[in-house]
């Protein structure tokens, strides 16, 4: 595996505003998703076409508005990796600290947040779509 940046975060006050700047400036698609059918606190942001698995089909990065959760929501990359558990230890034995704990997407894979030791948020993206099921 590559390690490649495989997912952005990008967090907003509005989500609404940020999808028409975004949008506006870069033509990308962007669409309100909502796990629950409420209201959307996640905008999926396609910045290159996507196949029916909803992975890219040329090369890019895909991404998401994402609510703020407070003023120092720091934007996020994601890096593909073979298993977050393992590179999660990897990076604390490294000096980094878990930021977020392993979290499900159901049907499409897990995440893990870190903060490296400058300070920085980074995800780290599995893909596995058992994750989340029972």
């Amino acid at each position: 595996m590559d390690h490649t940046i495989c997912h952005f975060e990008i967090p907003a006050d509005d989500l609404k505003r940020a999808s028409a700047f975004y949008s506006g400036l870069f033509a990308w698609k962007i669409e309100s998703w909502s796990p629950d059918g409420g209201e959307a606190a996640i905008c999926m942001v396609e910045t290159v076409p996507t196949n029916d698995r909803g992975r890219p089909v040329r090369a890019g990065v895909n991404g998401m508005l994402i609510q703020k959760k407070d003023p120092q929501h720091p934007f996020a990359n994601d890096v593909g990796v073979e298993s977050v558990d393992a590179n999660g230890a990897k990076a604390v034995s490294l000096g980094a600290e878990i930021a977020m704990p392993k979290t499900p997407v159901p049907g499409m894979g897990c995440f893990l947040y870190i903060k490296d030791p400058e300070g920085n948020i980074i995800g780290l993206w599995e893909d596995n779509s058992s994750a989340g099921t029972p």
